[in-house]
């Protein structure tokens, strides 16, 4: 029994209590010292039967019991019964009624929920070609053997023995005539059934002409024309070939589609008195509550006739019951409905997925191309591994000398690099060191203090003030000689002077160079982490793509995961839309329970109401979100307690339809971005 109707049994259950009849065994101990009517015991423990069990046979075990007690001890008779017995009596028949009611609930409600899933089963086997010729290939016996069983059948009706002559296509034509070309005839009708209820026709005439051309034309357009006429009938002759070889496929097509248009009209149709029966609750429950035992016991045959008639699918305007209505009548509607209305509607329900074939087939017929194909393809692929397993090991050593290099120089390294960075600092130099700077600014200052000592003749002073310059850049006692000796270059190359002061240049551009390079290199160190983290970042992100994969393998992709995976948010999302777009078109009901008299002189539905068909399908997909929830968020989290509120909401039959509108919209604005709703859309 689903949560949904649990909830509703339990409410009214509260509603249905005795006033004054003990509810458990402990009472019932208690009370059995004080009571000697031996009665009551029994009335007594038919109610705790009742509270433990509602199941359809525990019902049907309590009211054989209770006419059995009638007929043997006269318990309904209202002359020897007193108060206590009328209480025991109603609460009783008041327990029944609810487990009948509870057990309509559950039965439509599987019904239609077992006709949806069907019915999406085979609408996705319908929209791909693939997959439809690979059910035509797993239904490939049955259908042989169908056919079998009609052509010998078919032989024995006309006297003729079985013989090979017999499978020629003539001998065929005479035994199973056709009305038409390629209309469905006894043979294709075997291979699919569903050809009865749908005709196949199928046409392989062109209407395209040809083009006219006479011989009076120039030559080359005749050579166009014929060229034309040839490839218009090329390509017609290709296409009927096509569509006669890929006939059967569509056939699997259309008795898929087939199948499907009929658990539709199932579904809805129990849908539809799903909805109606929501619409009951209110009544049982004001004869639940009134707490005149005369008056309660006809509000529950009243009740219990108009359940009867929803289950029959009867059109009654009003329930004909009369205003004193007897226990033992009202046991008698109530067996007739536990024995009989239900029993026979879920029986008939059987049989009509059964006779339609519109269950999927059985797990032997959908896994025998498996059993049959896998295992000499397994062990053809063992054996050419066997063979070819020297080439294969050095494929698998070189895939691990290659892993192993991959992890080793590409992340280990950097990695260490890293590492080395942050604990080194910035101290060593990259292009050049501080050392080499230092050499080379020392030389330059010897160098202009050894030259402007000789020539200039500084005293002491004056070459403590030239060495500051040049540590400040400043070369201009050493640029004055260079002024002087160019104006007599000869003379002073000669003496030295000259080649010495553009040495002294020279060294101060290396030392201006390697300053630059200084800089540089601070710069290149300052950013070294950075070039490091960008170095191995490109394997770092392989490693990252190839462990979310393997996550995805191990956890697997369909049905498993965060909140139930991909594949089951994916269902959710699409249930959501499907509400939602139920409140919006507010389908109007078109079965045999689509002005239903009996529920329309009972309730007056406001124009905002949602209709019995609406509701039913709500209900469907309401039932499908709850499932969700309990089974898959994670439990005592507000998520979860969050999401079963909204669901609690839409299956409010009080709510009208702006009302679940506005729920809808709570789903989609609280839970779409936790699970990953429009992710999902897109």
């Amino acid at each position: 029994m689903s949560t949904f109707v649990s909830h509703i049994a339990a409410d009214l259950a509260q509603k249905a209590l005795p006033a004054n009849a003990p509810l458990n065994d402990a009472e019932i101990q208690v009370a059995s010292t004080s009571i000697s009517n031996g009665n009551k015991e029994n009335l007594r423990g038919l109610f705790v039967k009742l509270e433990q069990s509602t199941s359809l046979a525990s019902l049907q075990e309590c009211i054989s019991a209770l006419q059995t007690l009638e007929r043997h001890e006269q318990l309904l008779s209202s002359e020897a019964a007193d108060p206590e017995e009328h209480t025991l009596r109603r609460a009783i028949l008041a327990r029944l009624a609810l487990g009948l009611y509870a057990q309509a609930l559950s039965t439509y409600l599987d019904e239609a929920s077992e006709a949806e899933a069907e019915l999406e089963w085979w609408s996705d086997l319908g929209r791909s070609r693939r997959y439809a010729a690979y059910y035509l290939l797993q239904t490939l016996p049955s259908r042989v053997a169908n056919l079998t069983e009609m052509l010998l059948s078919t032989l024995r009706s006309h006297n003729i023995p079985f013989h090979l002559s017999v499978l020629k296509p003539a001998s065929l034509r005479q035994l199973f005539p056709s009305n038409g070309t390629l209309r469905p005839n006894a043979l294709t009708l075997a291979l699919f059934p569903h050809l009865h209820h749908q005709p196949y026709n199928i046409s392989l005439t062109t209407t395209k002409c040809a083009p006219d051309f006479t011989l009076a034309e120039s030559p080359k357009k005749v050579a166009n024309s014929a060229y034309a006429v040839f490839l218009q009938t090329f390509l017609n002759v290709a296409r009927v070939g096509s569509t006669i070889a890929t006939l059967p496929v569509e056939l699997a097509r259309s008795e898929c589609k087939f199948k499907r248009k009929e658990l539709e009209r199932i579904r809805d149709e129990r849908a539809e008195v799903l909805g109606v029966l929501v619409e009951l609750r209110d009544q049982l429950s004001s004869a639940l509550e009134d707490r005149d035992n005369a008056r309660a016991v006809a509000g529950i045959a009243q009740f219990t006739a108009l359940l009867q008639g929803v289950v029959d699918g009867e059109s009654v305007m009003s329930p004909t019951v009369p205003q004193q209505v007897s226990a033992d009548d009202l046991v008698e509607s109530l067996s007739t409905l536990a024995f009989c209305t239900l029993s026979s509607h879920i029986s008939l329900h059987s049989a009509e997925l059964k006779s339609g074939q519109l269950r999927r087939p059985s797990r032997l017929t959908l896994l025998w191309p498996r059993l049959v194909f896998l295992p000499p393809l397994a062990l053809y692929a063992i054996r050419t591994t066997y063979a070819s397993r020297a080439s294969l090991e050095e494929f698998a050593r070189e895939a691990v000398e290659t892993a192993k290099s991959f992890w080793e120089s590409w992340i280990l390294e950097p990695l260490r690099g890293i590492v080395k960075t942050v604990r080194a600092g910035q101290d060593d130099g990259v292009i050049v060191t501080k050392e080499s700077v230092r050499a080379d600014f020392d030389s330059l200052e010897r160098m202009a203090l050894a030259l402007a000592q000789e020539k200039l003749h500084y005293d002491p002073p004056e070459l403590a003030a030239l060495s500051r310059q040049v540590q400040m850049g400043d070369l201009t006692a050493v640029m004055r000689i260079y002024e002087e000796d160019i104006k007599s270059p000869m003379r002073s190359a000669v003496q030295g002077t000259l080649l010495r002061t553009l040495f002294i240049q020279l060294q101060k551009a290396k030392v201006d160079i390697n300053q630059a390079l200084s800089g540089i290199d601070k710069l290149l160190k300052s950013q070294e982490l950075t070039f490091a983290f960008v170095g191995v970042a490109p394997a770092l992100a392989i490693v990252y793509a190839f462990a979310g994969y393997l996550r995805n393998l191990w956890t697997g992709g369909k049905g498993r995961g965060r909140y139930g995976g991909k594949s089951k948010r994916a269902s959710v999302w699409l249930t959501i839309r499907r509400i939602e777009r139920l409140l919006v078109a507010h389908p109007e009901a078109h079965h045999r329970h689509t002005t239903h008299p009996t529920v329309a002189t009972l309730t007056d539905r406001p124009p905002t109401a949602v209709s019995p068909l609406t509701s039913g399908l709500l209900l469907l997909s309401v039932t499908h979100l709850r499932k969700y929830a309990e089974t898959t968020l994670p439990a005592n989290s507000r998520l979860r307690e969050g999401f079963l509120e909204d669901v609690t909401d839409l299956e409010d039959p009080t709510l009208g339809r702006a009302d679940k509108l506005r729920v809808v919209e709570r789903m989609w604005r609280s839970w779409g971005e936790v699970l990953g709703w429009g992710r999902i859309a897109a």
